[in-house]
């Protein structure tokens, strides 16, 4: 059994009509200073009333990847986004445990929020599979999808039903897996993640570092 607890989810946020509720998926394997730009962008162009970090506990897309542990992809959220009053991790899919599906988590969010905006955040590589996704026209008719520039790739697109916004700040060209890499190798990385993720990476040897 998953030893995350669902009930520490999403908090109401104020209001209910009009309400714009910003969803970023992904497993944060670490979480790095991309991550943050992007969230900054989304709460200042859509703008947003609330943005959810939910950390994946399986993504469908990397069946054989086995990321680092959730308390501690959790620890790493946490500390990088303390004190931001319109931020806040949302641990629904660790709760749940097994492979981490768009849809299931939009529909929890849409019962508690019907009234509400839901702005899924989404990487531009990514979007020609979302026809691909689990219970696509569902997805479809519930959110706009955000799609998150990628430096160098030309905008993506997909016909109606699907709705999508592009962002236009700060694209970066980091990632999670090419970090994971640096740091198996011994070369820096701190530049590239905020503190508090450096600090839980160091701490307990993650990617293959020294602890």
């Amino acid at each position: 059994m998953n030893s995350i607890d669902p009930g520490s989810a999403a908090t109401t946020p104020p209001g209910g009509r009009g309400l714009r509720l910003g969803l970023y998926g992904g497993s944060f394997d670490p979480l790095h200073l991309g991550h943050l730009l992007v969230a900054q962008a989304a709460l200042e162009e859509l703008p947003l009333d609330r943005l959810f970090f939910i950390p994946a506990a399986q993504s469908p897309f990397k069946p054989g990847s086995r990321p680092a542990p959730d308390a501690a992809r959790l620890r790493m959220l946490r500390r990088s986004l303390a004190g931001q009053s319109r931020v806040q991790v949302d641990c629904r899919e660790l709760g749940r445990g097994g492979v981490s599906y768009s849809i299931d988590t939009v529909r929890d969010y849409r019962a508690r929020w019907p009234e509400a905006g839901l702005f899924w955040l989404i990487g531009a590589d990514h979007v020609p599979t979302l026809p691909q996704w689990r219970e696509a026209p569902a997805l479809a008719s519930e959110v706009t999808f955000v799609v998150i520039p990628r430096p160098g790739q030309p905008e993506a697109s997909l016909p109606p039903p699907w709705r999508l916004r592009h962002l236009k700040g700060w694209p970066l060209g980091v990632s999670s897996s090419g970090i994971r890499e640096r740091i198996r190798r011994g070369l820096a990385y701190a530049h590239l993640v905020p503190g508090g993720a450096a600090e839980v990476i160091a701490s307990e040897g993650l990617y293959g570092g020294p602890a």
